[in-house]
């Protein structure tokens, strides 16, 4: 029996030699999980982008599908505002995988620094187990068992052994399990690098093509109103709109007022108390009359152009009331309407987006869109009116210490 016992052992032993041997092979560096951010969240953002994609390119099929006819300028730079805000949707979707990446790598950096120190410790662990073993020998797991005084001794003896062999067959394990993980989790955060260099290409390619769309839609305009004459028919139609505007502004604050006083509800008809809508007060257009920005004629201007401003300053609500018009219009581009009382009212035009709808109560100083040069517009700026009993009246009345740059 002692003669089995010790052939047993002895192949065990042998067989946890070669282990030991084939795990040496497998040390390389770790990527820890990722747990805050993960590759579905960025996944899901692309599946956004592709949606936004296929809405571009249908814009872009109904810009081909216009001619050069005038009457169809106003289609044109409603079709290119489109396109230049689907632009924009995508450079922020874009925007936002490459701070997913980044919070991606970021986290798997640190867990990776984190797995390196349990791998060191499990390495240290595994080697501290090789050097007993060579020390001890397989006489010493044999001399274990010969030492015992009697049969119960023996298979005590022998439980002990096995708990041994156990032991390093536990530390081989983990330590395999390890380095497999390693090489998983390598590959995967080269992929979320090289994913990450991809979406930053594609975002300075997507930020270009803005630009152009933008030129383009502000060269337009530009043509329009330097050739007063060829675009007779689109400049009436604009100026139709703005007076339809206008009257729809009156009527919708008058039935607010109405269903205010009908419901007991507080209505801030008080007159004045504005605040400046964007930071700048370089006021590059006044109200009335006024020669138009591109240099033919005169036009009564209905409220005021304030310049200094790009694509991304924030519009805050100049006084609190709720909004009556939030919507786009070939004048205005994209313009919000802010209903203060009975015939009071603050328009904000021209805008890139706009972050408020209709029914809903602001608050003095709330952001209710970002500017822009939508609509009929030759550059970013903001157009700003004042409305006092249904008529629009100059904004720098209340607006001063602005900067005159007309």
């Amino acid at each position: 029996m002692e003669k089995l016992l010790k052939n047993k052992r002895v192949g065990r032993l042998f067989r946890t030699a070669v282990t030991l041997a084939f795990v040496f092979s497998l040390m390389s560096p770790i990527l820890a999980p990722v747990h805050a951010v993960t590759q579905k969240d960025i996944n899901s953002l692309k599946g956004s982008a592709s949606d936004l994609a296929a809405q571009k390119k249908n814009i872009q099929s109904k810009l081909d599908a216009l001619t050069d006819d005038k009457e169809e300028a106003v289609q044109k730079k409603e079709l290119l505002d489109d396109q230049i805000s689907v632009i924009a949707s995508q450079i922020s979707n874009v925007e936002s995988q490459i701070e997913g990446y980044a919070a991606l790598i970021s986290q798997a950096e640190a867990d990776l620094a984190d797995a390196q120190q349990k791998e060191e410790a499990q390495y240290q662990l595994f080697c501290k187990r090789v050097r007993a073993m060579e020390e001890r020998g397989t006489i010493s797991y044999w001399s274990v068992l010969f030492k015992a005084d009697n049969f119960t001794d023996l298979l005590s003896r022998l439980d002990f052994v096995n708990e041994i062999m156990d032991s390093d067959q536990n530390v081989i394990n983990q330590l395999q399990q390890l380095q497999d993980e390693i090489k998983t989790k390598q590959t995967s955060l080269e992929q979320s690098k090289a994913d990450s260099e991809s979406a930053k290409a594609d975002l300075v390619s997507k930020k270009s093509e803005l630009d152009s769309r933008r030129t383009e839609a502000n060269t337009l305009v530009k043509q329009i109103e330097s050739n007063e004459a060829e675009y007779q028919e689109t400049l009436k139609s604009i100026s139709a709109e703005e007076d339809a505007v206008e009257a729809r502004i009156v009527k919708l604050s008058k039935q607010l007022a109405a269903q205010q006083a009908a419901s007991g509800k507080p209505s801030s008809a008080a007159l004045g108390g504005y605040i400046w809508p964007v930071p700048s007060r370089t006021i590059s257009s006044p109200f009335g009359k006024r020669t138009s920005p591109g240099g033919i004629g005169s036009t009564n201007h209905k409220g005021v152009d304030i310049s200094g401003v790009g694509y991304s300053t924030t519009v805050v609500a100049a006084k609190a009331g709720t909004v009556i018009v939030s919507e786009y219009s070939s004048s205005y581009g994209n313009y919000v309407v802010v209903a203060h009382g009975s015939g009071n009212t603050t328009l904000y035009a021209h805008m890139s987006s706009r972050s408020v709808s209709v029914g809903q109560t602001v608050k003095q100083g709330q952001a209710i869109g970002v500017t822009g040069s939508t609509g009929h517009s030759t550059g970013p700026h903001l157009h700003f009116e004042i409305t006092e009993g249904g008529v629009r009246i100059n904004p720098l009345t209340y607006l001063t210490n602005y900067v005159k740059a007309w």
